[in-house]
C-alpha cells in the first residue's frame, strides 16, 4: 500500500508564513574537533549506510543521503524493506536509517526559503536488479512506490526524530530535473524525462518548467530543452543577479526570464558537452565586492560527443573525456571564454568551495560517461572506466595559466565514479561518499566499481592551523540595512594587526550534490573595513548580503545548515556558523539601504562597547586614536550593476 506521510509539521500555510528567525548572535566558533588530521589527504571514517547518489548539509552536524532503490543486504533496513535514505552524524560518524517512501532514483533537489529541504521527481517503482516492479504502490520486495511525480520534504534536526514526507505531486514525471531556489525562496523545477533511460528522446522528454510551491496551470515549455536532445537531463541552470536564469544543455544555452516566460539562445557550448551523462565539474565563481557581485559559470571535463554518438552499440566507456575549461559572464556577455584546461581529461567531476575561495575538484574518470547498463564492452555495468583519484584545486584568484594545482594533494583510496557526491563541511574539510555505477546493490572482489559505502573527509591545506575565533557573529542576515560588528583577537589575527587586512567574511551555501553538480552552491564575500585596536585586537564592520536577493537566494539556516558563515583570516577559515538570509519565510524578501561602512573608526577601550550609527552589533566605532582602512574596496559600490546591465538586453541577446 501506498504509504503517504503525514504533512501536519508542513502545511502550505507554513511555505508562506512561516515564523521569522530570532536575531539573537550565533555561537562564537571554536577549534576543529581533530586536531591533527592528515593534511592534502582522504581519511576514511564512516558508513553512509545507502550509497550517496544525493548529498546534502541538513544541519552542523548532520548530512543527509539519498540513494535509488536497490537491495542494501548488509545495512540497517526500513520496516520490511531496504532503507535508500540516511543521516550521516558527522562528529560520531554513525549513520540513522531514514525512510523517503518512494524511489528517488535521480531525483533533484535543493532549499527552500525557509530551510526545508524539497526533493522532487524520481524513477518508477523496481524490483531486483533496477527492473520494474508489478506494483507501483508499494509492495515486495523494496516496498518503493513510483516516485516520478514524487515531491519529498524535510526540516533536518539534530535529534534522530526528522522524517522524509510526501507533499503532494508535480504536474508531470520528472527523472533527472534540476532545482533552482528563486529570490523570494521558492523552487524552479525544470526538465528531465518520463521514465529514464541512459539519455533522453523525443518519445519521453519533459522539455518543461514548473515551480514549488504551484503557482497553478500547466507546466512551461523550454525552447532550450525542445532543441537539446539527447543530452539535456539535469539541465544546468543558475540564478543570476539579474533575476534571469542561465541555462545550459547538451550543446545549447539560453537565458530564461521565468517572470516573463520568454528564453534568450545565446552562443552554443565550446568544446564539450557538460550535461549529464557527460558530467562536467561546474561552479558559479566567487561574487565578491571586487566583482560587484556579478556571477561568472565555469565548466570544467564532460565529453566530446555530438548528438548522434549517445548510443550504447559502440564503447563509451573507452572514450577519452574532456580536459578542457570554459566560462561565462552572462549578465554582462553572452560569450564563451577559455579558461585553463584541468590537469587531466576528466567526467563526473565535482566542484566544491572552499571556505577561502578555492574550488576542490574531486571524483570522476578520465574515460566515458556517467550511466551503466548490461554492455558487453561495458566495465562490469559502468559506463566510464579509469578513475581519476587525485584531486586538484582551482584557484579563480591566481593568473589565467596557474588556476590548477595539486601540489601537496595526495589520491584517495577509493574509486569515485557515477553516483559519487562531495560537500564541503563546517569544518572546512570535504565530505566525500558514494559511487556505484551498478542497477543494484554489486559487490564483491570481481567488482572494479562496486557499490561504495565509505565516508571519507579530505583536510585542506588550512585545517590543522589554529582558526579564528570571531565574537559577534549574527544568526541572521538582511538585505541592505545596517552593518554588523565583528571582534577579531590578537591570536585570531596571529599576532600581527596587519592580517586585518587579510580578513574577509563569506557565505558559502553547499548546495544539493547530485551527479557531479551541486545544485544550489554558491560562494559570497560581504563587504567589510576594520578597526585596529589599541590592545592588538581589531574590529570588523561588516555589510549585509547586498539588497537583490537575486545575488543569494534566501534560506534560513537556524534550521538547515545550509548557509555557513566564515571568517578567513589570512587564508585560514573559522568554523563555520549558522545564519538565516533574509526573513526566513517565502515570499518577497525585503531589501533596504546599505548602511555605509565607517570610513575611519576607533576604540578608546576595547572591552567598552555600544551600538554605533548603522550598525546591529554591540562594538563602539565612533571615538579617536586608532588606525581604520578599508579590507575589500576603495569604494562602496552597490550592488545593482547586474540590473542596469540588463538594460542593455538588445545588446547582448
Amino acid at each position: 500500500m501506498f504509504r503517504h506521510l503525514s504533512c501536519a509539521s508542513f502545511s502550505l500555510l507554513a511555505l508562506t508564513a512561516s515564523p521569522l528567525v530570532s536575531a539573537a548572535a550565533a555561537s562564537t566558533p571554536g577549534q576543529p574537533a581533530r586536531q591533527n588530521a592528515p593534511i592534502g589527504q582522504f581519511e576514511i571514517l564512516g558508513d553512509s549506510i545507502v550509497s550517496a547518489q544525493q548529498l546534502f548539509l541538513g544541519t552542523p552536524n548532520k548530512v543527509y543521503v539519498i540513494d535509488k532503490t536497490e537491495g542494501n543486504p548488509d545495512h540497517p533496513q526500513i520496516g520490511d524493506h531496504p532503507a535508500w535514505a540516511s543521516e550521516y552524524d558527522v562528529n560520531s560518524n554513525n549513520g540513522r536509517a531514514m525512510d523517503i517512501v518512494t524511489n528517488s532514483f535521480c531525483a533533484g533537489g535543493n532549499v527552500l526559503g525557509n530551510g526545508t529541504w524539497l526533493n522532487a521527481g524520481g524513477n518508477q517503482a523496481v524490483t531486483y536488479g533496477g527492473q520494474t516492479a508489478s506494483s507501483q504502490t508499494g509492495g515486495g520486495p523494496y516496498d518503493d512506490p513510483d516516485g516520478g511525480q514524487s515531491l519529498r520534504l524535510l526540516d533536518p534536526c539534530d535529534d534522530g526524530n526528522c522524517n522524509w514526507s510526501i507533499y503532494g505531486d508535480m504536474t508531470t514525471r520528472r527523472w533527472y530535473p534540476t532545482l533552482e531556489t528563486l529570490e523570494d525562496g521558492s523552487i524552479i523545477i525544470i526538465g528531465g524525462d518520463m521514465w529514464g533511460g541512459f539519455v533522453n528522446d523525443a518519445g519521453q522528454t519533459n522539455p518543461t518548467y514548473e515551480f514549488f510551491p504551484s503557482t497553478g496551470g500547466a507546466p512551461i515549455g523550454s525552447p532550450l530543452l525542445d532543441r537539446t536532445l539527447p543530452a539535456n537531463l539535469f539541465p544546468l541552470t543558475w540564478l543570476l543577479p539579474s533575476g534571469k536564469l542561465f541555462m545550459q544543455a547538451n550543446w545549447g544555452t539560453a537565458i530564461l526570464d521565468y517572470k516573463a516566460q520568454q528564453e534568450f539562445q545565446l552562443p552554443d557550448m565550446l568544446h564539450a558537452v557538460r550535461t549529464y551523462p557527460a558530467s562536467a565539474g561546474t561552479a558559479m565563481l566567487p561574487l565578491t565586492p571586487a566583482n560587484n557581485w556579478t556571477a561568472t559559470i565555469l565548466f570544467c571535463g564532460g565529453t566530446n560527443l555530438q548528438p548522434d554518438q549517445w548510443k550504447t552499440n559502440w564503447n563509451i566507456a573507452a572514450f577519452p573525456a574532456s580536459s578542457s575549461c570554459v566560462n561565462i559572464t552572462p549578465d554582462v556577455s553572452q560569450n564563451y571564454n577559455e579558461d585553463d584546461d584541468m590537469l587531466e581529461a576528466r567526467s563526473m567531476m565535482n566542484l566544491v568551495y572552499l571556505p577561502d575561495g578555492r574550488l576542490f575538484g574531486v571524483n570522476g574518470a578520465g574515460t566515458g560517461v556517467a550511466g551503466y547498463g548490461n554492455d558487453s564492452w561495458a566495465v562490469g555495468q559502468s559506463y566510464a572506466d579509469n578513475a581519476v583519484m587525485t584531486p586538484a584545486i582551482y584557484d579563480p584568484s591566481a593568473p589565467q595559466g596557474k588556476r590548477w594545482s595539486r601540489d601537496g594533494l595526495s589520491a584517495s583510496t577509493v574509486p569515485r565514479m557515477y553516483h559519487s557526491s562531495a560537500i564541503i563541511l563546517p569544518d572546512g574539510a570535504v565530505m566525500v561518499t558514494g559511487s556505484n555505477p551498478n542497477s543494484d546493490y554489486n559487490v564483491g572482489p570481481d567488482v572494479k566499481f562496486p557499490t561504495e559505502y565509505r565516508v571519507e573527509k579530505f583536510y585542506p591545506s588550512y585545517y590543522n592551523q589554529r582558526r579564528p575565533e570571531p565574537q559577534g557573529l549574527p544568526s541572521t542576515l538582511t538585505y541592505g540595512g545596517a552593518y554588523f560588528n565583528v571582534t577579531v583577537s590578537k591570536d585570531d589575527l596571529f599576532g600581527n594587526t596587519g592580517n586585518a587586512n587579510n580578513t574577509k567574511v563569506v557565505i558559502v551555501r553547499g548546495g544539493f550534490s547530485t551527479h557531479a553538480m551541486n545544485m544550489g552552491q554558491r560562494y559570497l564575500q560581504l563587504e567589510n573595513s576594520y578597526t585596529i585596536n589599541l590592545d592588538g585586537t581589531a574590529t570588523l564592520h561588516v555589510s549585509q548580503v547586498p539588497p537583490n536577493p537575486a545575488i543569494l537566494a534566501p534560506g534560513p539556516a537556524h534550521l538547515s545548515i545550509i548557509t555557513v558563515l566564515f571568517v578567513v583570516v589570512n587564508g585560514v577559515p573559522s568554523i563555520g556558523v549558522q545564519v538565516m538570509i533574509g526573513s526566513g519565510q517565502l515570499g518577497t524578501q525585503k531589501t533596504l539601504a546599505v548602511a555605509p561602512l565607517p570610513a575611519a573608526g576607533s576604540v578608546s577601550a576595547p572591552s567598552q562597547a555600544s551600538n554605533p550609527p548603522g550598525s546591529n552589533s554591540q562594538a563602539d566605532a565612533s571615538d579617536a586614536l586608532s588606525l581604520f582602512r578599508s579590507s575589500s574596496s576603495d569604494s562602496f559600490l552597490l550592488p545593482l550593476l547586474t540590473l542596469a546591465v540588463w538594460t542593455l538586453g538588445t545588446f547582448i541577446l
